[in-house]
C-alpha cells in the first residue's frame, strides 16, 4: 500500500533516527493491520518514521525507529536481545547514493513495497523520493519486516532489517 502523508518531515537528516524497543504505540499517519498465522502485527507510519507492534496475544512487543524526544543516541548498527518469548534481532546500514541513484533506487523501492501485500509506504509531501517504507513477512514462529527511510536531500537512504524467533 502507497499513501501520501500528510505532514511535513519530522526526522530531516539520517543521523536523527534513534531506535528504541518496546515504546507504547505512538500517533500514526497510516497503519497496515496483518495476521501471520494467528498473530496481529501491525506495521505503522509516524510523522518522525517507523513503529511495528506485535500483538499482545503473542506476548507484546514494539521496535521504534524515529526521531525520538530526548533521544539523541544513534541508530545502533546491530542489536540482539530476548523479548517476551522471542529471539529479537535489529540491523541497521545507511547508503549513501549520488542524486540519480537516489531517484532510480527510491522509485525502484516504492513500487516494491506498493506492490506488496504485506507493505506499506508513505511519501512525504514536497519531493516523490522521500518516504519511509515498511515490508513483513514470515509465520508464527518467524516474522521478519525491513524498514527504508529516504533522506534526498542528503542523498541517504537508512535500511533496517529486524526479526522475531519464537523461542524453543
Amino acid at each position: 500500500m502507497l499513501t501520501t502523508l500528510h505532514t511535513s518531515y519530522t526526522d530531516t537528516r539520517a543521523g536523527d533516527l534513534a531506535w528504541c524497543l518496546g515504546r507504547q504505540e505512538l500517533p500514526a499517519l497510516a497503519v497496515l493491520d496483518m495476521k501471520i498465522g494467528r498473530l496481529d502485527l501491525q506495521l505503522r507510519l509516524l510523522g518522525a518514521s517507523h513503529q511495528v507492534v506485535l500483538g499482545a496475544a503473542a506476548g507484546y512487543c514494539s521496535e521504534t525507529v524515529a526521531c525520538l524526544p530526548g533521544r539523541r543516541t544513534p541508530l545502533p548498527a546491530r542489536v540482539a536481545e530476548r523479548v517476551q518469548g522471542w529471539d529479537y534481532e535489529f540491523a541497521a546500514r545507511v547508503e549513501t547514493l549520488s542524486a540519480q541513484n537516489f531517484a532510480g533506487r527510491a522509485q525502484e523501492l516504492l513500487a516494491l513495497v506498493e506492490k506488496h501485500p504485506d507493505g506499506l509506504a508513505g511519501v512525504f509531501p514536497g519531493d516523490p523520493n522521500a518516504f519511509t517504507a515498511l515490508l513483513a513477512g514470515g509465520n508464527e514462529r518467524d516474522i521478519f519486516w525491513r524498514t527504508w527511510h529516504a533522506y534526498p536531500q542528503e542523498g541517504r537512504l537508512v535500511c533496517t532489517r529486524s526479526s522475531l524467533r519464537a523461542q524453543d
